[in-house]
């Protein structure tokens, strides 16, 4: 199986099928639209020839439409392509991978949250305050969360 560009909907046709309302002259490049992803009533721009946007105000953006299917849906990069008819059987036969505990944004978030534990506890020792039972228990926590993802995405 394989992804396919071209099958990915038109821009103007996705946008308005996601009940976005476009705005701004007939012929403009970029047109405005309302941010779902924080409930911006005119803050997001939707480029008409490739499907790119990006909110003007939190900052929220992607290249395509499919970025923007993955982040409204939360879907992962197959089952959005999938889900927009752009995943195609080309014949090659299909390697299944081994599931990951967490999808990737999530680990991620989990990494981040831990990494920053862990500088907070370091931050505690270079300026000489010890750390107590709970503090080291919690950081040996941190190690094996971390060593989960690891293992999940390295292998």
């Amino acid at each position: 199986m394989s992804f396919d560009r071209d099958r990915l909907p038109d821009p103007v046709a996705y946008y308005e099928g996601e009940g976005l309302q476009l705005t701004g002259p007939r012929n403009a490049k970029w047109k405005t639209s309302e941010c779902r992803f924080h409930g911006g009533s005119d803050s997001m721009r939707i480029n008409m020839a490739t499907g790119a946007w990006v909110c003007m105000a939190c900052d929220v953006k992607g290249g395509d439409v499919l970025a923007h299917h993955m982040q409204m849906h939360g879907l992962e990069f197959t089952d959005a392509a999938k889900a927009m008819g752009a995943w195609v059987e080309d014949g090659k036969p299909h390697r299944p991978q081994k599931p990951a505990a967490l999808p990737p944004r999530a680990a991620l978030e989990v990494l981040g949250f831990e990494a920053t534990l862990v500088a907070v506890a370091a931050g505690n020792v270079a300026h000489g305050r010890a750390l107590n039972d709970a503090d080291r228990a919690r950081l040996l926590i941190c190690a094996g969360r971390i060593n989960r993802i690891v293992e999940d995405f390295a292998s």
